[in-house]
């Protein structure tokens, strides 16, 4: 259970990376992108994106601590999280898009 709090605060730490305008290169496939089709990406977009998925998916973690034990309040959790996660997916691929 120690783990779901270490890896909240880890997430809250890139979290703020994110946010200070760091951490690009953290980003998955955006570092792959070449030079033109990094042009195509609002990386200021990008990176609020990715700071507020890192700061749900902390309390995530944190939430795991306090219920793991109720199976039912987990998988309901895990669910939501799922869902919220798909959202962001589909957020970065059209609001951090430049038009």
């Amino acid at each position: 259970m120690i783990n779901s709090i270490v890896l909240g605060i880890a997430f809250l730490i890139l979290a703020v990376i994110f946010l200070m305008g760091k951490g690009d290169k953290l980003i998955a496939g955006y570092n792959t992108l070449s030079e033109e089709e990094r042009q195509e990406v609002n990386i200021h977009r990008l990176r609020i994106l990715m700071a507020i998925l890192c700061i749900i998916t902390a309390g995530f973690c944190t939430l795991l601590y306090f219920i793991g034990k109720d199976r039912n309040y987990v998988l309901t959790a895990t669910f939501f999280f799922i869902l919220i996660t798909l959202v962001f997916v589909i957020l970065a691929n059209t609001w951090a898009k430049k038009k």
